[in-house]
């Protein structure tokens, strides 16, 4: 599990209100973003999540009939209908896209340098 205070510290979070869609292998879920970062995200489900602990999933979230973010993520902590989930893989098309949503809702492209500079420091 991830010690979320020390992940805090490193990544700014915003808070996205939308409809996202979670797979695994077996099944597909639509659930609520709470929020995102460059280091993973917050859902929010119907009811308490039951998934697989050790099990490697996608989050898609569309922006827009075009754009879209996809990233490979693991489950880091379950709180009743909420998962943390931290990022695993992402490719350099939905990086561009969710650094350019992180960049918007901060509005602070000095932060957001500090958030990249630590997601490339992190092992």
């Amino acid at each position: 599990m991830t010690d979320l205070t020390n992940e805090k510290r490193h990544f700014h979070r915003i808070f996205y209100n939308a409809d996202v869609t979670l797979s695994s292998e077996s099944e597909t879920q639509t659930c609520k973003l709470v929020d995102i970062s460059l280091k993973g995200c917050l859902l929010r489900f119907e009811t308490a999540w039951t998934g697989n602990l050790e099990g490697l999933y996608t989050l898609n979230l569309q922006l827009s009939d075009d754009v879209s973010i996809s990233m490979q993520v693991t489950v880091a902590h379950i709180v009743d209908n909420e998962a943390g989930f931290k990022c695993e893989h992402i490719d350099i098309d939905s990086i561009s896209q969710l650094r350019r949503l992180v960049e918007l809702n901060i509005g602070d492209s000095d932060i957001l340098e500090r958030d990249l500079q630590a997601l490339t420091t992190l092992n």
